[in-house]
């Protein structure tokens, strides 16, 4: 059994960054896999070559010696690697990028043929994004909730607002008619014999609704949970019923009438929009790009 080169370049990492989270960054890795290179050597030469801490990874008199002996030769070998590698005419870096699905169709779907890089988007929810990105497997997430990793950071760049909104054949007089008054509980108690959409997603959406603008948690359910927020409103053009959803993916259809904007709240409830990324990559040209596109469509 012989070493692998990746076990010394990962050992070469973590040394120097001081953590096997910096050091996966650093390689544009996992931090699992950081792990599985690191105990791989160690198993290799039979002893540890750091001393593992909350906060930092101490390199041992082993790991000092090993770093010393490896560290001009491994420079050396990437060096030659640069200087012999023989590049394509034209080499396309691949993005990985979570979102919701309906913030795809809203905004990067119809540019997708035009970005000069490969493109993969993930569906998911918000915490897995934020844990595949800090584990290297996604680049650039949009999300409304800041994660709490050293190696991510957040920026924000637009806002979302919660509206209920109902099919345009759906009878609202008699809601609005209690809303304009402020009668909230009696408004409250016909809504909740009304027909309701819902995604299995998005639950989270109606319940926030409730809870800031009717100081109670919703305590029925959906008549209809669908596959997405853009089924709901499909559902709903020139239907009956009601649901809670993000303002930007339904300004179109109230626009054009095939939905009713029924109720903004007392006070608006607003999510911030976060752009995430690692602080350390190499796609930053990349990134700026489809930050940039976004950026556009929301505030078109």
């Amino acid at each position: 059994m012989r070493w692998n080169l990746e076990w010394i370049r990962t050992f070469r990492a973590i040394y120097e960054e001081g953590t096997l989270s910096a050091a996966a960054q650093e390689l544009f890795i996992s931090q699992p896999g950081v792990s599985l290179h690191l105990n791989s050597l160690e198993a290799y030469v039979g002893y540890k070559l750091f001393d593992r801490s909350a906060r930092k990874m101490v390199p041992t008199e082993k790991g000092k010696i090993l770093y010393n002996f490896v560290l001009e030769p491994l420079n050396k070998l990437e060096l030659a690697e640069q200087h012999f590698h023989k590049r394509s005419q034209e080499e396309r870096a691949t993005i990985s990028v979570g979102m919701c699905f309906e913030t795809f169709q809203y905004t990067l779907e119809e540019h997708i043929a035009k970005l000069p890089f490969n493109l993969i988007i993930k569906f998911g929810e918000y915490p897995q994004m934020t844990q595949d990105l800090d584990n290297g497997l996604l680049d650039l997430i949009i999300t409304p909730h800041k994660g709490n990793q050293q190696n991510l950071e957040y920026n924000a760049f637009s806002k979302e607002r919660l509206v209920l909104i109902a099919g345009s054949e759906t009878d609202t007089k008699e809601i609005e008619g209690l809303l304009a008054k402020k009668e909230i509980k009696k408004a409250n108690k016909v809504l909740k014999s009304q027909l309701w959409y819902s995604t299995a997603a998005d639950m989270e959406h109606l319940k926030n609704f409730w809870l800031t603008h009717f100081k109670e948690h919703p305590d029925f359910s959906p008549n209809y949970i669908v596959p997405n927020i853009s089924s709901i409103i499909r559902c709903l053009n020139g239907g009956t019923g009601f649901s809670v959803v993000p303002d930007f993916l339904c300004l179109e259809a109230i626009a054009s009438g095939r939905i009713k904007l029924v109720w903004e709240g007392v006070v608006p409830l607003e999510n911030t929009l976060y752009f995430g990324t690692r602080k350390k990559t190499m796609y930053a040209t990349e990134i700026a790009l489809l930050e940039g596109l976004l950026q556009e469509k929301w505030n078109a």
